[in-house]
C-alpha cells in the first residue's frame, strides 16, 4: 500500500510512476484521492477543536454545579457541539474506509531501474548456458510424459477438469524428491529457515501481500469459512509477521517454504494451456525475505542467484529477465523473471519471479521494525522468489535429458536424490 503522506508531498511524481505502469487514468485517480483526503483532515481538524472546546466548557460547568449557578446555556451549547462531533466523526470514518479502499487498489510504484514500458519492453539482463538443441526431433513434454506412463492428463480432466494433472510413478518420486532437494539446498547451504505453512488463508493475508482485492477473480475461496486457498506459499509466509514489530538485529529473516498454489487463471483462457504449462494447481518452493530498506536491492540480486543455482545444477539454460513497468506485478517494485528453455515446446518457460516489493506489502499487513530500543518504527522491505515452480521446471527436466528412443536420462547430480538416473516406459 503506498504512503499517503507520498501523495500528499509528491502527487505529481507518485502520478508519473503509476502511469509508467499503464494507469491511463493515474492523475484523475490521485486528484480524487487527495481531495478525499483534504476533507478527511479538515473535518478532522474541526472535531479536535470541537473536542477540545468540549473539555473547556464541562470543566466550566462542573465548576459552576458545584458553586449552585446556572449552566443551562452551556449544557445546550454543548449538545450542540456533541452532535456536531458525531456528524463529523461519521464523515472521517467514511472516509479513512473510503481512502483505505482506493490505496488498496493501487499498485506499487516502480523502482527507477525498472524499463519504461510493457512485455516488449522487458530487457534481458544476463543468461548462463547454451539452449539444448536436440540433434533428433524433440518431443513436447506432454507426449514424453504419456509415452513413459508417468504423466496423465485425462485422468486429470476427469478428476477436476481442464487444467489439471496427475503425474504417475517415476515422474510423481521426481517431483516430489526434486521438492525435498531444492528445500535442502536453500536451508543447508543459502542459510533459509523452513517452513511448513496453511494452505487456506484470511482474507486479511490475501489483502497484506497484495492479492485482494486485486485478484479475487484469479483466487479460489471457500465461501462457508471464508478462507482462500493460496496463490503461492508467500501469502501465508509474508503474513507470519502482520502486525509485528521486529528487531532490528532479527534482520535479514530469511524463510523457505514447499506448498501446493491454486490459480483460476481466468485471464488466460486458452494460452499456454496444453500439458503442464499453465494449470490451476501445482507445486512450487518459494522463499521469502525480510530487510531493511538499505539490504533490499542486494538482497533482491542474492535471492535471484539463489534461484536461478538450482537450474546451473540441473545444467539447464536460463535468462534473467529484468520486467518492465507495464508487466509488473500489482506489489512488486522491480522483478526478475528466471525463464528456462524447453527444448520440446521451443519456448523460453518462466520458472520463477523474484521481486522485491519495498514496504509495499509491509504497509497493507503493518510489519514493522525497530533498529535499536527506543528508536522510532519502520516498515520493512519484503522480497519473494519461487525456487522454483516445478510443473516448468519438470517440463524443462524432461524435453532437455529426453533420448532419440523416447527415455529420459536425469542429470548425475540428481542421482543420489531422486534414486534412479532414467526413465523408461514401465519403469
Amino acid at each position: 500500500m503506498l504512503d499517503i503522506r507520498r501523495l500528499r508531498r509528491d502527487p505529481e511524481g507518485v502520478t508519473t510512476a503509476l502511469a509508467r505502469r499503464g494507469l491511463a487514468d493515474a492523475s484523475e485517480s490521485v486528484d480524487v484521492l487527495l481531495e478525499r483526503d483534504r476533507a478527511r483532515r479538515e473535518a478532522l481538524g474541526e472535531v479536535n477543536d470541537l473536542k477540545s472546546l468540549r473539555n473547556r466548557v464541562s470543566k466550566r460547568i462542573g465548576e459552576a454545579r458545584r458553586e449552585g449557578r446556572d449552566a443551562s446555556d452551556e449544557i445546550a451549547r454543548m449538545r450542540e457541539v456533541g452532535a456536531r462531533i458525531g456528524e463529523l466523526d461519521a464523515v472521517v470514518a467514511e472516509a479513512d474506509d473510503w481512502i483505505a479502499d482506493a490505496l488498496a487498489v493501487i499498485p506499487n510504484l516502480p523502482d527507477a531501474r525498472v524499463p519504461e514500458g510493457g512485455v516488449e519492453c522487458n530487457r534481458i539482463v544476463r543468461s548462463w548456458g547454451e539452449p539444448a538443441r536436440l540433434p533428433f526431433g524433440a518431443k513436447p513434454h506432454w507426449e514424453l510424459g504419456s509415452s513413459l506412463g508417468i504423466l496423465d492428463l485425462a485422468g486429470g480432466g476427469r478428476v477436476s477438469g481442464s487444467g489439471f494433472y496427475v503425474l504417475q510413478d517415476r515422474g510423481a518420486t521426481l517431483q516430489r524428491r526434486l521438492i525435498d532437494w531444492m528445500i535442502e539446498l536453500h536451508a543447508g547451504e543459502h542459510g533459509y529457515r523452513e517452513l511448513r505453512v496453511p494452505y487456506l488463508v484470511k482474507r486479511e493475508a490475501m489483502t497484506g501481500t497484495g492479492q485482494l482485492p486485486k485478484f479475487a477473480e484469479e483466487s479460489y475461496v471457500t465461501r462457508r469459512d471464508g478462507l482462500w486457498l493460496i496463490p503461492t506459499a508467500e501469502v501465508p509466509v509474508t503474513n507470519l509477521h502482520r502486525g509485528e514489530i521486529l528487531r532490528g538485529d532479527s534482520l535479514p529473516r530469511k524463510y523457505v517454504a514447499y506448498s501446493p498454489c491454486f490459480r483460476r487463471e481466468a485471464g488466460a483462457a486458452g494460452k499456454d494451456t496444453r500439458g503442464m504449462l499453465r494449470v490451476h494447481q501445482f507445486d512450487k518452493v518459494e522463499l521469502v525475505r525480510f530487510e531493511t530498506p538499505q539490504a533490499g536491492p542486494a538482497a533482491l540480486e542474492e535471492l535471484t542467484g539463489e534461484a536461478a543455482r538450482v537450474l546451473e545444477l540441473l545444467g539447464l539454460s536460463y535468462r534473467v529477465v529484468l520486467l518492465a513497468a507495464g508487466d509488473l506485478g500489482f506489489s512488486a517494485s522491480l522483478t526478475y523473471d528466471l525463464e528456462v528453455w524447453a527444448p520440446g515446446v521451443g519456448q523460453w518457460l518462466e520458472v520463477s519471479s523474484c521481486s522485491t516489493f519495498s514496504d509495499f506489502q509491509a504497509r497493507r499487513a503493518n510489519i514493522r521494525f525497530r533498529r535499536a530500543q527506543g528508536a522510532r518504527t519502520e516498515f520493512v522491505h519484503t522480497l519473494n522468489g519461487s525456487a522454483l515452480a516445478l510443473p516448468r521446471l519438470m517440463v524443462a527436466l524432461l524435453e532437455t535429458y529426453q533420448q532419440p528412443d523416447g527415455s529420459v536420462l536425469l542429470p548425475e547430480v540428481l542421482a543420489p536424490v531422486v534414486g534412479f538416473m532414467e526413465i523408461r516406459p514401465g519403469a
